[in-house]
């Protein structure tokens, strides 16, 4: 076995024959990623755990509980709460002055890993007086981050980190507001959690489960082929209200003309859209 192990040992008939075993026997089809992707984060499981392209077959086939460590490494975690602090600015500007205007409010964040984003919209709702009648679902594909995600609580070091996102957002007081500290660590605040709900969700193979005034999912299409775009656009589309809105963040955009005709861009730099017609 080798330690180091570089995207390019990774042949593409190779990364097939191992997309082929993950969809056999564990129902997982990683078949619409974009290659380079995918070849990358391969080659650091297998740098990680000093595994040959047999061995990590092996492993594959032979010991499920691999596969949650092989779908940790896969599944792109990186998050903050409060990331892109535009973004924020054009929903609390853009956007809330229209959920304001239902009596319930429904919002679903895809792709949510371990809930910054989910608590970063909770506390922008409440900040504007709608946390009450606002409930958040979070999805996501990755179990274990979902558990940290419903835990809400974070290291000093993150806090840190995030609090300078929260300044730029222009929300009043500062992000610490809105946690308990302890020791090494913050707790979100329980209001803040009692609207939420955390739950395994692939966005590949299940289906919507809801109608919702704003679906956000950012930095989660760049990692997709553009036919897997499309059919995740679908089901957005399928899942939200009548002019309800889809932020997909600066880092994505509505590529399809079809789709481009189904929605009204609200925010270009930040891609926020609006559903037209039903």
């Amino acid at each position: 076995m080798k330690g180091l192990v570089s995207k390019d040992a990774i042949s593409s008939e190779q990364l097939n024959e191992l997309i082929d075993i993950v969809k056999k026997i564990h129902g997982f089809d990683f078949s619409d990623y974009t290659e380079a992707s995918f070849k990358r984060r391969l080659a650091r499981i297998m740098m990680l755990k000093k595994l040959e392209f047999y061995d990590l077959k092996h492993v594959l086939v032979n010991d499920a509980g691999f596969f949650q460590e092989f779908l940790e490494e896969i599944t792109v975690n990186v998050t903050e709460m409060f990331r892109d602090p535009t973004f924020y600015k054009a929903l609390k500007n853009q956007v809330v002055p229209y959920l304001s205007t239902y009596q319930h409010v429904k919002i679903w964040c895809a792709g949510c890993s371990s809930g910054e984003e989910v608590y970063s919209l909770a506390i922008l709702l409440n900040e504007e007086n709608l946390g009450k009648k606002s409930f958040i679902y979070g999805t996501d594909i990755n179990t274990e981050v979902l558990n940290e995600a419903r835990k809400g609580i974070y290291s000093l070091r993150k806090i840190k980190s995030y609090s300078e996102n929260y300044l730029f957002t222009g929300l009043p007081g500062s992000l610490t507001d809105h946690f308990t500290m302890m020791y090494d660590a913050a707790a979100i605040h329980s209001e803040l959690k009692q609207n939420t709900l955390f739950s395994v969700h692939n966005l590949i193979s299940d289906t919507g489960f809801n109608e919702f005034q704003m679906i956000s999912c950012r930095n989660v299409f760049i990692y997709f082929e553009t036919e897997l775009q499309y059919k995740i656009l679908d089901l957005f589309y399928k899942s939200l209200c009548p002019l309800g809105y889809l932020c997909l963040g600066n880092k994505e955009t509505i590529r399809s003309e079809a789709f481009r005709k189904k929605f009204k861009v609200i925010n270009q730099k930040e891609n926020i859209y609006q559903k037209i017609g039903s």
